[in-house]
């Protein structure tokens, strides 16, 4: 997921740069909500931990 969010990130950089406003505010907006996401599961997992299974 932390991928995508890069990958969006690196996409909206490179397409303010060639001055696609559209573009470049649609890519951002994904990474956001890709950032978000992996926030959420990260938090989940670390407070979930492993089982040791019985």
């Amino acid at each position: 997921m932390l991928s995508w969010a890069l990958t969006f990130f690196v996409l909206a950089l490179i397409a303010a740069a060639l001055g696609f406003g559209v573009l470049s505010g649609t890519a951002m907006s994904i990474a956001k909500i890709c950032i978000a996401v992996f926030l959420i599961l990260a938090v989940i997992s670390l407070v979930t931990g492993r089982r040791v299974p019985s």
